[in-house]
């Protein structure tokens, strides 16, 4: 959500703020999400596991940094081939945020999947877990809007936002890692007491 709020700033120097610029963000974040969330549930269905898991955020993270990165390469030729900035802002809107955001919609269903022990408890888990996204993307929207863009420059935020992306992925990867130690320990401990 921190994104998708400060992308009107992003975008605004090239296209203006209108509420048709903010039409062309929101519509991209959905369509992206509706693309994430389905990829996520198909990839859930094999064998999760936290490694795949936590490189959904590092993806994320990685594919955040042209936001930052590249953000005017992006926009100056689209604003120079297209006069409506209506289109030119869709366009923008797609090249900037269009992956990240498809990424970071994979998380929601491979959490759920993760996260679900048995099929009684599907329903709770996963209303549990949009339950407690939907509170962070709140904390995220307000947070952004009312205190970190009168604290920081916009570039600071996103940098922020791919810190604690990359953050969150090194620790699933890490106690992914760990899990799986600890469970080849215990196959080669009952196989020597087997023995």
């Amino acid at each position: 959500m921190a994104i998708e709020m400060l992308g009107a700033r992003i975008l605004s120097p090239y296209f203006g703020g209108s509420l048709s610029v903010w039409g062309s963000i929101i519509t991209i974040f959905m369509l992206a999400l509706a693309l994430g969330y389905l990829i996520g549930g198909r990839l859930s269905t094999g064998k999760p596991n936290p490694i795949n898991y936590a490189i959904f955020f590092l993806g994320a993270a990685i594919f955040s940094l042209p936001v930052i990165l590249f953000a005017d390469v992006v926009m100056e030729p689209i604003f120079l081939t297209i006069e409506d900035p209506r289109y030119g802002s869709l366009f923008a809107s797609i090249f900037l945020f269009f992956i990240p955001t498809s990424i970071l919609g994979m998380i929601s269903p491979y959490s759920v999947r993760l996260m679900v022990e048995s099929e009684e408890h599907s329903g709770h888990m996963a209303g549990l877990l949009y339950f407690v996204s939907t509170l962070g993307s709140a904390a995220g929207t307000l947070g952004t809007s009312f205190y970190f863009v009168l604290w920081f420059e916009v570039n600071q935020i996103l940098w922020g936002a791919v810190a604690a992306l990359t953050l969150a992925g090194c620790v699933i990867l890490s106690a992914g890692y760990t899990q799986k130690l600890k469970r080849a320990n215990e196959t080669a401990n009952y196989g020597k007491k087997r023995a």
